[in-house]
């Protein structure tokens, strides 16, 4: 094992990395270091944001797809929230987005009315009960 220290003059700390790799220079294993953990905060922020908990294929078309459709709807969201200038959550604005998805309303309209009135939009509806005769 090799331990490696080098010096970040931006955040001025010291950084320490333990690595098998004895042919590279120590200032690229940092630098490779580095962007590696860009990957992972971009991965988190997809976990966070893009709402992607599990792949549901395993091929690169698949994955890219999932992430594609994720970013689109997120996307679309950002741009809903600026031109309406929504002034809650993401989160309240996708759950309200799923919940009158198939209503016939306009989402402009939605946005627009009070957390009050957005209940009697969809108004509860008795779950459908099934008889069963013996």
């Amino acid at each position: 094992m090799r331990l490696i220290t080098f010096y970040d003059k931006e955040k001025k700390e010291e950084l320490v990395f333990f690595t098998n790799n004895f042919k590279l220079a120590a200032a690229t294993i940092a630098e490779l270091y580095k962007h590696r953990w860009q990957i992972e905060l971009f991965f988190k922020w997809i976990k966070q944001n893009l709402k992607i908990k599990t792949f549901l294929g395993t091929s690169e078309n698949a994955v890219m797809t999932q992430v594609w459709a994720a970013m689109i709807y997120y996307l679309l969201l950002a741009f809903i929230m600026f031109q309406t200038k929504y002034a809650r959550t993401m989160h309240e604005l996708a759950r309200i987005i799923g919940e009158v998805l198939l209503e016939h309303v306009g989402i402009i309209e939605v946005l627009r009315m009070k957390f009050v009135n957005l209940k009697l939009l969809k108004p509860d509806q008795p779950q459908l009960a099934l008889s069963l005769k013996f």
